[in-house]
């Protein structure tokens, strides 16, 4: 029986099982109650959602879109001074890769 050359290993010639993803849910009830793949136990049901009275405010207020430009941050925010930092750490990074000792 051959092998295809994904399912060798390397030893004494036992077969490797391939890799499967994790299943995907298609029920549109399930995906709207429950928290699809949160659970870490191998067995078990998924993790139900409770109602949003149930959860703190802030977890509502996260801002899940792109990151702020630096223009449109507040200079007086610490988020703008981190950001600033990082770009310009970006730059001094990419200056150093172009120039030759």
């Amino acid at each position: 029986m051959p092998l295809s050359s994904t399912a060798k290993s390397k030893g004494k010639g036992v077969p490797k099982e391939a890799l499967k993803g994790p299943e995907v849910c298609t029920d549109p009830t399930m995906l709207a109650t429950h928290a699809m793949g949160v659970n870490y136990f191998k067995e078990g049901p998924e993790v139900a959602l409770k109602p949003e009275s149930e959860y703190p405010d802030w977890l509502f207020k996260i801002h899940l879109g792109p990151p702020k430009k630096l223009e449109e941050l507040d200079p007086d925010s610490l988020e703008y001074w981190r950001r600033l930092r990082k770009y310009n750490t970006w730059q001094r990074n990419r200056l150093k890769k172009g120039k030759k000792l």
